[in-house]
């Protein structure tokens, strides 16, 4: 069994015990899943007090929500899925507001991988030879992220940060596969743009 397939099944019987009324369950759905809620958000928004409120407003929702949950989709795709929609609706009120804290493009790309996130939209380019990646280089990609389409930066950081599969991004922001690939491509055609000379 996959450590996917052994985490889903992990997950539906933390599920069933929540269900028959065993509290601890949710607890431990809380502690198996706070970082990796939190760390998209936080990408999402760029923000630690909101990343926070939003990643614990998605667990309250979730804990409302668990009754009805019938388990079509896996329960960590149905919490992105309330987390990612929560930090859309933050996002696009207060999107007019100055962050003081941009994605640091130095950070590793999650906890069990420390690859520099600046390596992993340098490699997803597929641009031909390595690129010496600089601070003026990093810089610029975390410039030209601020300035992408909202839906273009989020299903960059659910493909590229968060390396999600593409039916997994497509359950969470309820659009068809061929939808996420498309905007995937175009999202990408628009960072390079941005970026200009290095991704020709």
């Amino acid at each position: 069994m996959s450590t996917k397939a052994q985490e889903v099944a992990l997950d539906r019987l933390l599920v069933d015990r929540f269900k028959n009324g065993d509290e601890a369950a949710f607890n431990e759905m809380v502690s198996r899943h706070w970082d990796r809620i939190y760390g998209m958000v936080h990408q999402l928004l760029r923000n630690q007090q909101d990343a926070e409120e939003v990643t614990q407003d998605a667990f309250i929702r979730a804990h409302r929500g668990l009754v009805n949950f019938r388990g079509d989709a896996a329960f960590s795709t149905w919490l992105y899925q309330i987390a990612t929609n929560l930090a859309r609706n933050r996002y696009w009120y207060w999107w007019r507001r100055k962050r003081d804290k941009t994605v640091s493009f130095d950070q590793p790309v999650s906890a069990d991988n420390d690859t520099p996130l600046s390596e992993v939209f340098a490699t997803e380019m597929e641009t031909p030879g390595d690129i010496t990646v600089t601070n003026e280089f990093v810089d610029r990609i975390a410039e030209s992220m601020e300035k992408l389409n909202p839906k273009h930066r989020e299903i960059l950081i659910l493909r590229n940060v968060k390396n999600m599969a593409y039916e997994d991004i497509s359950e969470v922001l309820g659009i068809s596969v061929g939808t996420v690939k498309s905007r995937i491509a175009r999202a990408r055609e628009s960072l390079r743009s941005l970026v200009g000379g290095d991704f020709k």
